[in-house]
């Protein structure tokens, strides 16, 4: 189980970046059209780099929606392998069985 500050802080991310999507899509945009005057897009520029570090998509770490491990995961299903693993055991993934020979 992961530490829970860790989760929180990684929701915490999660919220930022949708609550700053949009503005930093704009001034992304502003930035990388070179039909804009140099003055205004470093100023776009500015303005993108005075925003929440953490309102950055990059920032956010895929962990585990069961434990929270951050390693080994799997984004289709959104668990580790280890809750996979448990999970399969258990017969809750359907098409999934423990391999015995």
């Amino acid at each position: 189980m992961a530490k829970t500050s860790s989760v929180e802080k990684n929701e915490k991310r999660r919220r930022l970046v949708k609550q700053f999507a949009a503005k930093r899509k704009r001034l992304k945009a502003i930035t990388q059209d070179k039909k804009i005057s140099m003055e205004e897009r470093f100023s776009a520029q500015i303005k993108l780099s005075a925003m929440p570090r953490n309102s950055a998509k990059t920032r956010i770490r895929n962990r585990c929606e069961i434990t929270g491990r951050p390693r080994a995961f799997y984004r289709k299903l959104k668990v580790s392998r280890l809750a996979l693993r448990d999970l399969a055991n258990q017969g809750m993934v359907p098409g999934m069985t423990k391999s015995s020979w």
